[in-house]
């Protein structure tokens, strides 16, 4: 009978614990919806920079790139002798968002893993470049 009231009391204790560390529970407002990304406008045919979850429009188009995530990285850093130069890939979100369309896209900076341009919305997108620090690429829409 002791072990049943010892357990019930540590489960209460752990119910109010946990909710006490919530935001309802400390006052704090919670979110309706992460904040929208940065936009950058860009025409067809013109290399665009994007910082990691910045997004550009395409004039002309319904269609929108965001950079979402480096997924992997195994380019050689700078004051580093390696064999091979290495590539990174990264996550683009693309969308049409007039028709609520999109997909998640992994280009690669070289040709040794994957795709370095992928089709959507009747345009290409391809990866051009991605800094050291993998903070920013630059991607050509057309």
């Amino acid at each position: 009978m002791d072990l049943q009231r010892l357990a019930a009391g540590l489960f209460a204790f752990a119910v109010v614990a946990v909710g006490a560390g919530s935001s309802v529970a400390s006052g704090q407002p919670v979110p309706a919806r992460p904040p929208a990304p940065a936009t950058v406008s860009t025409t067809p045919g013109q290399e665009v920079t994007l910082h990691l979850g910045e997004e550009a429009a395409v004039q002309g188009k319904d269609l929108a790139v965001r950079y979402l995530r480096v997924v992997s990285d195994s380019r050689c850093r700078p004051n580093m002798t390696c064999i091979w130069q290495g590539e990174a890939t990264l996550a683009f979100l693309l969308s049409e968002p007039g028709r609520g369309e999109s997909t998640t896209a992994e280009l690669h900076s070289g040709p040794r893993t994957g795709p370095q341009a992928t089709s959507f919305a009747a345009s290409r997108v391809e990866l051009v470049s991605v800094s050291e620090d993998g903070l920013e690429a630059t991607v050509l829409v057309g």
